[in-house]
């Protein structure tokens, strides 16, 4: 499973990426449609937010216990 160091958003240059990144993301979708899915819309904002996440963040490895 994939996670993401949520620790660096503490650090100010990091999350001030990370908010531009997301924001334009999400700015993107106001051009859908009302007829489209909404399971499609989520799964598109879904994969927005990883993509960014993984962009502005590192990943952090979980070990199975």
């Amino acid at each position: 499973m994939e996670r993401f160091n949520l620790r660096k958003l503490n650090e100010l240059e990091v999350r001030k990426q990370y908010q531009i990144r997301i924001s334009n993301r999400f700015a993107a979708l106001e051009n859908v449609s009302d007829s489209e899915d909404i399971n499609r819309a989520w799964e598109h904002m879904k994969e927005i937010v990883r993509t960014t996440a993984n962009e502005s963040l590192s990943s952090v490895r979980i070990e199975a216990v």
